[in-house]
């Protein structure tokens, strides 16, 4: 894998991440109890689902 390679599949990574931490956090209330979902943990959850550590 090339330099720019990794640099593209980072900053798609870093979209993802975002993308989903904002989508988690804006979920309503009652949506994201039932899901079992702390919205004050949207990084902690975003950031195992794009980065799987």
């Amino acid at each position: 894998m090339t330099f720019l390679d990794r640099l593209h599949q980072r900053a798609r990574q870093r979209g993802e991440y975002e993308r989903t931490r904002r989508e988690i956090a804006a979920l309503p209330r009652d949506v994201a109890l039932d899901l079992d979902i702390y919205p004050g943990d949207a990084h902690r959850i975003a950031w195992k689902a794009v980065y799987g550590v």
